[in-house]
């Protein structure tokens, strides 16, 4: 059990995690080009929702990765 947990949290920070942070830092970056460009406003409020869900996503993944490190 003690293997199968610290391969769970070695995969979570070195795959998933940064996969979660590029996709809100990808999110990001789409809303400032929409919001530069002049872009629909509803367009930048779909992202900004997008983006903190993802937001939540990669805490929650970077919070069990940290509670399986402790394991």
């Amino acid at each position: 059990m003690r293997c199968y947990v610290a391969k769970m949290a070695s995969a979570l920070s070195m795959f998933i995690l940064p996969i979660a942070v590029g996709a809100v830092a990808l999110v990001l970056l789409l809303g400032l080009i929409n919001m530069m460009k002049g872009g629909s406003p509803n367009t930048s409020q779909k992202l900004m929702r997008l983006r903190v869900l993802l937001q939540f996503v990669a805490i929650v993944i970077a919070m069990i990765a940290v509670w399986a490190m402790g394991r």
